[in-house]
């Protein structure tokens, strides 16, 4: 059976002979969970790029169905342990895994713009990150990839594709409820999202380029 330990090695090998991967930011993130890790989404080089550069730790994420379509990206998918779920409804199978996989004490990759950006710039947040933590307790770390937005133009000239790495700070929602209405649910999304931005460069936050001072009131920071 294909596991990360077999993939990840290689991948990062060979990811490593046509990018300049800075992962220097990176050594915060614990080696095992229950951990939610809050990401942006750029393209199709986050999810291999992230999981080879945080291997050896146990990582899963949340995978549209669709990829399990392909033969080898359900290889590979499965290989990660990569965790499908069914956009534009809310999955209710997909978050009992993420619950059980926190519950082993994993680290779960979440996007929570739900899709990729293309162009490095920070959509809208989705609240489903809000009720998994909510539920589980768990902390979240925001962690960012910028650089690879450029890939296609970059192979195209023959030149190497920089990119970064970073994550932040841990922390947990304050909120009075594990069920909190739409408009709190709301500042909670963004509150992860203003983390998230916070670790980009100006030219990649997006939605999120005017950073609220006060999000930080739903937030409690911890050490890991």
């Amino acid at each position: 059976m294909l596991t990360a330990a077999h993939i990840n090695p290689p991948i990062k090998t060979i990811l490593r002979a046509f990018m300049r991967i800075d992962d220097s930011g990176i050594h915060s993130v614990p080696m095992s969970g229950p951990l939610i890790m809050a990401t942006n989404h750029i393209n199709w080089l986050d999810a291999p790029v992230g999981f080879s550069h945080l291997h050896p730790r146990k990582i899963t994420a949340f995978a549209k169905i669709e990829t399990w379509d392909n033969y080898w990206l359900r290889l590979l998918f499965n290989a990660w342990e990569a965790i499908p779920i069914s956009r534009g409804e809310v999955d209710f199978n997909a978050f009992r895994k993420a619950e059980e996989a926190l519950a082993a004490h994993k680290i779960i990759a979440i996007a929570p713009e739900g899709t990729r950006s293309k162009t490095g710039k920070l959509n809208t947040g989705y609240p489903g990150i809000v009720f998994l933590a909510l539920r589980t307790n768990a902390p979240i770390m925001p962690f960012v990839f910028y650089g690879n937005e450029n890939i296609q133009l970059n192979l195209r000239k023959y030149r190497r594709t920089p990119m970064v790495l970073k994550a932040g700070a841990p922390f947990r929602l304050k909120a009075q409820s594990s069920n909190p209405d739409k408009l709190m649910r709301r500042e909670l999304t963004d509150a992860i999202m203003y983390e998230i931005a916070r670790l980009l460069p100006e030219e990649y936050r997006g939605k999120y380029a005017e950073i609220d001072p006060g999000y930080r009131r739903h937030l409690e920071f911890i050490d890991l």
